[in-house]
């Protein structure tokens, strides 16, 4: 029997320049967490000055740990920080239609 290849599982980095969405794919061992994917997609290379590491990341828009795991045709979301509080906009904004 000829050595059997090992299973990949296909998975895409989506990362949030400011610019733009940038896509990657990448072939992973099973078993791999969110920041191997990261790592994989190797965007400290292909987005320089681009500072990944205080980052929130997701699956498909939902908020998870650089160390939970991904399945196959999972979207690894890198997200830009928050530029301000969302609740505290709010507020702001009802205030300002108040008067």
């Amino acid at each position: 029997m000829a050595g059997a290849e090992a299973e990949t599982i296909e998975v895409e980095v989506a990362c949030d320049t400011g610019n733009g969405v940038r896509l990657f794919s990448v072939a992973l061992p099973p078993g791999s967490t969110v920041g191997d994917a990261i790592r994989a997609a190797n965007l400290a290379e292909r987005l320089p000055g681009v500072d990944l590491s205080a980052r929130k990341v997701g699956i498909f828009g939902r908020l998870c740990e650089r160390n939970d795991l991904v399945r196959d045709g999972d979207r690894v979301e890198i997200y830009l920080p928050l530029v301000a509080d969302p609740k505290e906009a709010r507020r702001r904004r009802a205030a300002q239609t108040r008067g």
